[in-house]
């Protein structure tokens, strides 16, 4: 099992989605914590053009192991075509918190 911790990145278009999305994958254990983050703008190509739109940032915070059921049910619930969902890992952090985000993730939780 990959207990790699992960914050995942994932771009929202409105409070709806973004709540929506937030809490169903916490209450399904396949992200311990989601943060909600306001006012971002985007500026993306999209079907050859330019594009600006505002935008909700999601962190949720997971491990490895839980990355692809979490990538699938975003991806079932979101509105766009193509979601952003980009996963970093987490190199250090507090052993804590660490150890709060395996025991709220996955099959354990």
């Amino acid at each position: 099992m990959d207990s790699q911790p992960l914050v995942v990145f994932c771009t929202c278009p409105d409070q709806a989605s973004a709540e929506r999305i937030a809490a169903t994958v916490v209450e399904d254990h396949l992200a311990a914590c989601v943060n909600i983050l306001p006012g971002l703008t985007s500026v993306y190509r999209w079907r050859e053009q330019i594009q600006r739109d505002t935008e909700l940032l999601l962190l949720a915070k997971t491990q490895g192991a839980v990355y692809p059921l979490l990538e699938a049910r975003i991806r079932e619930l979101h509105p766009y075509d193509v979601p952003e969902i980009i996963a970093l890992p987490v190199r250090m952090g507090s052993s804590a918190y660490l150890d709060w985000i395996a025991a709220n993730t996955g099959a354990s939780a």
